[in-house]
């Protein structure tokens, strides 16, 4: 199965809610995975939230061109109890 988000939402910090086409569902904090030359400006929470659902990539990406896989998520992904 290719993994695809299917919602998000700003938490806090950098904390993201996130629905996957399989299924799951929970938070994610990207706060230590924020480095890189297009990943540097998103270290401001600000810029952070303002991350969308991209239609075409199937995962969450900013205007600055940082998108993160699907994948990489999933794998991050904290289950809410």
């Amino acid at each position: 199965m290719i993994l695809h988000v299917e919602n998000a939402r700003y938490v806090r910090d950098f904390v993201v809610w996130l629905r996957f086409n399989d299924g799951a569902e929970g938070e994610v904090d990207l706060k230590g995975e924020l480095f890189g030359e297009v990943f540097e400006p998103l270290q401001d929470v600000t810029q952070f939230r303002q991350f969308q659902l991209d239609p075409e990539l199937n995962t969450i990406a900013w205007n600055n061109g940082a998108d993160l896989a699907p994948e990489f998520l999933h794998e991050r992904l904290s289950v809410l109890a």
